[in-house]
């Protein structure tokens, strides 16, 4: 089996901002643990902040994998992604 997780835009500074909110474990370190847990199925990761791209590579994997997660991150709190920089 073959999962490919793809994370939208914020969700590379995990670890790093608001660790009291958000733990200070990096995406990249949880992934290890997981790949680790789940040894028996191949698991493949992707991040971005920009939406093109992330729609880019769902269309790259589509029918090629036999999941896909996806956690869009600022895009699905209220189009934050999209606003100016005082959003953040």
């Amino acid at each position: 089996m073959k999962i490919q997780i793809i994370n939208g835009p914020n969700l590379n500074l995990l670890g790093k901002r608001e660790p009291e909110t958000y733990g200070n474990q990096t995406f990249e370190e949880y992934f290890a643990t997981l790949k680790n847990r789940f040894s028996e199925i191949e698991l493949f990761y992707y991040q971005s902040n920009v939406e093109g791209e992330l729609i880019n590579k769902l269309h790259d994997v589509g029918f090629s994998f036999d999941a896909i997660i996806l956690n869009a991150g600022a895009y699905t709190h209220f189009g934050c992604a999209s606003r100016c920089h005082r959003c953040y």
